[in-house]
């Protein structure tokens, strides 16, 4: 009598259940967490590029000459490209300054590397990108600025797959890419 009522007790299998399907279930709230982490992370990034594009489309190539590595010009560019990622969020406050350092030259195309953000940023700006004709034909071909962000974006689902699966090997983080491209104004 008592072994019938132990073996029809359903409590204990509820249990179990429920410690069967909690991993999965934290997997899947920290990954829908992480992703759209990850996905607002991009926006903001592109966001930053769109900005800094059409701001260097307007900035006049006055002071933009092979031999200056580093235009006053585009160092607003980078100014107004880290802002926007400060004030949304991306890198936190007081952690880094622009414009950091330069790798210019006689390409029109200028990098900006800025560390400790925690992580690097880099922000290259092409000034005198022609598209191709063949891209889209029969149309005037117009100077464009390109402007391109990068900035690594770490994933929490890292460490939750860690705890699952001690040996697994998960890539930590990701570089988001953005890229902008505005015809020049000037």
């Amino acid at each position: 009598m008592v072994r019938t009522r132990i073996l029809a007790d359903e409590g204990g299998s509820a249990i179990l259940e429920f410690a069967l399907v909690l991993p999965l279930l934290a997997v899947f709230v920290v990954g829908i967490f992480d992703f759209s982490g990850a996905f607002n992370q991009k926006q903001k990034v592109a966001q930053a590029a769109q900005e800094g594009a059409i701001l260097a489309a307007a900035q006049p190539m006055t002071d933009i000459q092979a031999s200056n590595g580093n235009p006053d010009s585009l160092q607003t560019v980078v100014v107004a490209i880290f802002n926007s990622l400060q004030g949304n969020g991306v890198i936190p406050t007081g952690t880094c300054v622009p414009p950091g350092t330069n790798a210019g030259g006689p390409t029109l195309t200028w990098t900006y590397s800025i560390s400790g953000c925690p992580d690097n940023l880099s922000i290259v700006i092409q000034r005198g990108q022609v598209p191709s004709a063949a891209a889209s034909p029969g149309q005037p071909l117009a100077v464009c600025t390109v402007v391109t962000v990068s900035y690594p974006y770490h994933w929490r689902f890292n460490g939750v797959i860690q705890l699952l699966f001690p040996h697994s090997s998960y890539s930590a983080t990701t570089s988001v890419i953005e890229s902008a491209t505005v015809h020049n104004q000037t």
